[in-house]
């Protein structure tokens, strides 16, 4: 079968990072059940091995061996695997989804414009398996990459947007998508997470008015803005604190708070323990806080 094949390449070619020879690639082998918070990109997942729960704002997706899971947007998730250990870790394979890439494909892809939110997961279709197994033999196959890689990753795109998955990816690609618009609203978060922010503001960025983007940016997030950014400043807190444990308040205000007390409580609501207590045992651990998972 070729989760089977799958599953052993990924096996072989797995490495801490992730990271592959073929561009957007990447390949991940996990052995830890522990939680696991992350900043999600446009992405295809297809799991050979193992389970993942994944939570984005109330909504808990699950996926395991032989399914997939599809991201259309930037949007800050927490998860932990299930059914791995030592010796049967979680293995898994992603692909960017590239919009400048999903866009002529819309050309002949049918005409499917259904809303869709920026997670889904289900059962991976053979298809696109067999176009994912064809990929992923590139690794054994170096000098075919530059070549063959391309018209791998179209063929992948095109069995999603033939798929269940299709009107999902097809936001994507659209640069009038509701998923699109208010795709620069997030952009802008991301990079903005530690500035005062206005609504009405990020309705002009998007196009939208308030309304409508307060709806749309909803529909895809599951959260509020203001939600969006708390979580945004939040991972970021965490991850300077392994290099700053000592300066929480510190810490605090360079994600854009101004009372110690507020990022305290809010921290320790997102994470379950107080900055200075999860930062010592982050340190503790830190291969494992450094260690990128796919969503």
């Amino acid at each position: 079968m070729a989760i089977d094949e799958i599953r052993d390449l990924i096996a072989r070619h797995a490495r801490p990072d992730m990271e592959s020879p073929i561009p957007g690639l990447r390949v991940s082998s996990v052995d830890s059940t522990e939680e696991h918070h992350s900043l999600t990109e446009p992405l295809l997942v297809v799991l050979a091995q193992g389970g993942k729960r994944l939570l984005l704002g109330e909504e808990v997706h699950e996926y395991r061996t032989g399914d997939c899971l599809v991201v259309s947007a930037e949007v800050p998730v927490s998860g932990h695997f299930f059914d791995v250990s030592k010796d049967r870790p979680a293995l898994g394979v992603g692909l960017t989804l590239r919009p400048e890439v999903i866009a002529p494909l819309l050309l002949t892809a049918p005409a499917d414009r259904r809303p869709a939110p920026a997670i889904a997961t289900g059962k991976a279709e053979p298809t696109l398996l067999d176009a994912v197994l064809r990929m992923l033999r590139l690794l054994d196959s170096p000098a075919d990459v530059r070549v063959l890689a391309p018209l791998y990753e179209q063929e992948i795109l095109w069995r999603l947007l033939t798929g269940p998955h299709g009107p999902l990816i097809r936001q994507i690609g659209l640069a009038d998508s509701g998923l699109s618009l208010v795709g620069r609203a997030i952009r802008w978060i991301r990079e903005n997470y530690a500035e005062p922010i206005r609504v009405a503001d990020l309705a002009r960025l998007a196009g939208m008015s308030e309304s409508a983007f307060h709806r749309h940016f909803r529909s895809v997030t599951t959260m509020s803005p203001i939600q969006y950014r708390k979580i945004i400043r939040l991972q970021e807190a965490r991850a300077l604190l392994v290099a700053r444990p000592g300066d929480v308040a510190g810490v605090g205000h360079l994600v854009g708070y101004d009372s110690p007390t507020q990022f305290s409580r809010e921290y320790r609501e997102l994470f379950g323990a107080p900055p200075g207590q999860d930062a010592a045992r982050l340190r503790a651990d830190t291969g494992a806080f450094g260690r990128p998972q796919l969503p």
